[in-house]
């Protein structure tokens, strides 16, 4: 098998294995992406057309880099997808990306139009506000964004609003949560709107429910590829499961070891419990790892060992050593951050690119005290977060194509119904949503009737032109560009943006019009933070540890590792679970196990947090890794004196 000799053995088995249930239990760095992009090229070798086989991951990053090497090796091996993303290929996306595909496939069963709004998470909040307000409650003691977060837990559990609201008996925050709930459903249902969760919720409950349907996807999709099983929340297993039919011809990739997101309702027993779940199951495990250095990991596998609910396995590589692990020791934050930021000075100055530098810390609010030692120490930086698709201009281009697409979306309109100002206030908005503009004056009637023959020409425009010519268009049409020529710094830089947008735009004028301005609109909404990071590609990264998931770096800085900050304790929490310590060390775990060449472990003996200064005792993750694996990396003295020292 000429096509597989870049694998090793156990990656061979998972690629040659056809037909029933597969787990692949892939540790960090062991290739997996390479073994399920060669494991599709040998079901298309014996024979499965391309459109029969469905691959699904998490991230838009991680499925972009899936589409392209496995369009890559099947050109490569001679066979053509061509240049549409259409049914010559297989089908590789999101779990929301495949929500959207099969939904706006069968829209009307909801009684909706394929055109149906995707609600990005502000206009989601936004709506979920107002929701609150109408109930007659004080936002301050119901927060919008707690009872938002509520809602998507039981989402992703598989509850549907009718099924909360059944269930909730007397008890008055649930009750609470009912009664807004309903109230936000009522105005998706109005907007023709759906949220990130109903994308995959709603699909479920389309294929659960309609045989017919969901006996189509089988016939399509008769081999069944999920990415990251071990993140995978309830509503996603089902989805899973359904669309496996009665072949279960399902192969399930992970690694329960980087299970870190049961706070947003992943569930670890999914992926332990698969043998069980598809009975015949075949298990085969990656543990030789091409990314890190034997010393990195040798830490990793001391680390994750002391864990029991796992699946066993110890990563191996043929790299060498490698050097040993950087410890670095300060007085408090400020130390540290300078310390890090001297050391990655060092590392640039040395030859280093600043992109192969990532700095992690366990919570958000370390990263102040490193953004002023690095802007002290002249190092470029980014911060994970800043997404191109979140910026005003940005954001008012494409809700102008979706008001047009769907007059219906309300939360567009008002968005874009005056930016730029065209004299359409508050009240004439009312009027407007109300359906009584026979009401306005007659110069208020024109300027609303001009306002809806903008959208009426944008979505005549959206049906047949480009939809790089599109962006154009509305830019235009809009007059957005006209506002932002007035010479101004950040006017120019949001005329960048909407130019930017124009030029990402071109990679979907090979479809159809109408199919692409679907798809552009659909990735926007789904785009993730880890999109954000291609934008700015020469300067160190830095992120949450949650965020690493699924990146590498040649160098990397682990920070604040003190107990209780790393792992995390929540403030006024009383004991620790087990399921929260293992947890929290699986997440350590995954913060080394992105680095490939060298990796640093810093912490500060004393830090302010929520403005009060503490004494921190070192992380007991440190005392796991043996002292032949570390060394103390020299540092400025002020940087480091006077440290706690304790004997770990």
């Amino acid at each position: 098998m000429e096509h597989l000799k870049h694998l090793n053995e156990k990656q061979r088995e998972a690629a040659i294995h056809k037909d029933g249930p597969l787990l692949i239990i892939a540790g960090a760095g062991t290739g997996k992406t390479s073994t399920l992009t060669h494991r599709i090229l040998h079901l298309v070798k014996e024979g499965v057309a391309p459109s029969e086989i469905l691959a699904i991951t998490f991230t838009n990053k991680a499925a972009k880099e899936m589409q392209e090497r496995v369009d890559a090796l099947l050109e490569k091996h001679g066979f053509s997808t061509g240049l549409r993303f259409g049914d010559a290929k297989p089908f590789v996306g999101t779990f929301h990306s495949l929500g959207v595909h099969i939904l706006r496939a069968h829209a009307e069963v909801f009684g909706f139009t394929k055109h149906f709004a995707i609600l990005d998470k502000n206009s989601a909040g936004s709506l979920m506000k107002e929701a609150v307000k109408e109930q007659g409650l004080d936002s301050k003691q119901f927060s919008p964004d707690r009872i938002a977060n509520v809602i998507s837990r039981q989402k992703g559990n598989l509850v549907t609003m009718e099924a909360y609201k059944a269930d909730v008996g007397n008890a008055y925050f649930p009750m609470i949560v009912a009664s807004v709930w309903e109230r936000y459903e009522g105005f998706l249902k109005r907007e023709k709107a759906l949220d990130f969760d109903d994308l995959i919720l709603k699909t479920v409950i389309l294929l659960r429910d309609h045989p017919e349907i969901r006996a189509q996807y089988h016939a399509r999709w008769k081999y069944i590829h999920i990415d990251e099983y071990q993140d995978t929340n309830g509503v996603q297993y089902e989805l899973a499961r359904l669309l496996s039919g009665v072949n279960k011809n399902i192969c399930a990739v992970g690694d329960g070891d980087q299970n870190i997101y049961s706070w947003r309702g992943a569930n670890l027993q999914n992926i332990l419990n698969f043998e069980v779940d598809y009975e015949g199951a075949q298990t085969i495990l990656l543990e030789e790892n091409y990314r890190s250095t034997q010393t990195i990991l040798a830490a990793a596998n001391e680390i994750i060992k002391k864990n029991t609910v796992r699946k066993d396995k110890n990563l191996f590589t043929r790299n060498s050593s490698g050097d040993k692990i950087g410890l670095i020791a300060s007085y408090d934050e400020g130390a540290e951050a300078r310390a890090v930021g001297e050391k990655i000075k060092y590392l640039i100055t040395s030859g280093t690119n600043p992109e192969d530098i990532a700095v992690l810390y366990r919570a958000n609010f370390q990263s102040r005290a490193l953004e002023e030692a690095f802007l002290l120490a002249e190092v470029p930086y980014q911060v994970l977060g800043v997404r191109f698709f979140e910026r005003k201009e940005v954001k008012d281009i494409l809700s102008f194509i979706r008001a047009a697409l769907n007059p219906d979306s309300l939360s567009d309109i008002k968005r874009i119904i005056d930016s730029p100002p065209r004299g359409i206030g508050k009240s004439t908005l009312a009027k407007m949503f109300a359906k009584d503009e026979a009401t306005l004056t007659p110069a208020a009637q024109k300027r609303v009737s001009e306002f809806w023959k903008l959208l009426s020409d944008i979505k005549d425009y959206a049906l047949v032109e480009k939809t790089s010519q599109l962006i154009k268009f509305v830019s235009e049409k809009s007059g957005i560009e006209a506002s932002l020529k007035t010479g101004h710094d950040e006017d120019n830089e949001r005329l960048e943006n909407i130019h930017e947008l124009v030029t990402l735009a071109t990679k979907y004028d090979i479809l159809p019009p109408e199919e692409a301005v679907e798809k552009l609109l659909g990735d926007a909404a789904l785009a993730s933070d880890q999109d954000s990071l291609m934008k700015n590609a020469s300067a160190v990264k830095l992120m949450t540890v949650h965020a690493s998931k699924g990146l590498e770096f040649p160098y990397v800085f682990v920070t604040g590792l003190e107990q209780d900050l790393f792992p995390h304790r929540r403030m006024g929490a009383g004991a620790v679970s087990k399921e929260d310590e293992e947890e929290e060390r699986r997440l350590f775990y995954v913060a080394i196990t992105r680095a490939k060449k060298k990796l640093y472990l810093s912490y500060a003996s004393v830090r302010t947090i929520f403005g009060q200064r503490q004494v921190n005792a070192p992380s007991e993750f440190l005392s796991d890794i043996d002292d032949a694996h570390t060394e103390q990396e020299e540092v400025a003295g002020e940087y480091n004196e006077p440290v706690i020292r304790l004997d770990w």
